[in-house]
């Protein structure tokens, strides 16, 4: 699995569960959600993402998206 990918994955998983969270606990976890959508947004014109640099660190291979 590469970077982008693992980005993907995780970004993926962040929506999904806050979104359990916020129907199940309390609607304030849909700003978790506004978060990561954020960052994706930011990340498609800028290249930064602080998820990719922690998954480059851990080991992932680059991809296209973030080298």
């Amino acid at each position: 699995m590469n970077i982008d990918r693992a980005v993907f994955a995780f970004a993926g998983t962040v929506v999904l569960g806050s979104l359990a969270l916020s129907q199940l606990h309390s609607p304030y976890w849909l700003y978790l959600t506004a978060f990561a959508g954020l960052n994706m947004f930011q990340a498609a014109f800028t290249g930064f993402c602080p998820a990719a640099m922690a998954f480059k660190k851990i080991g992932f291979t680059p991809g296209n998206a973030f080298k």
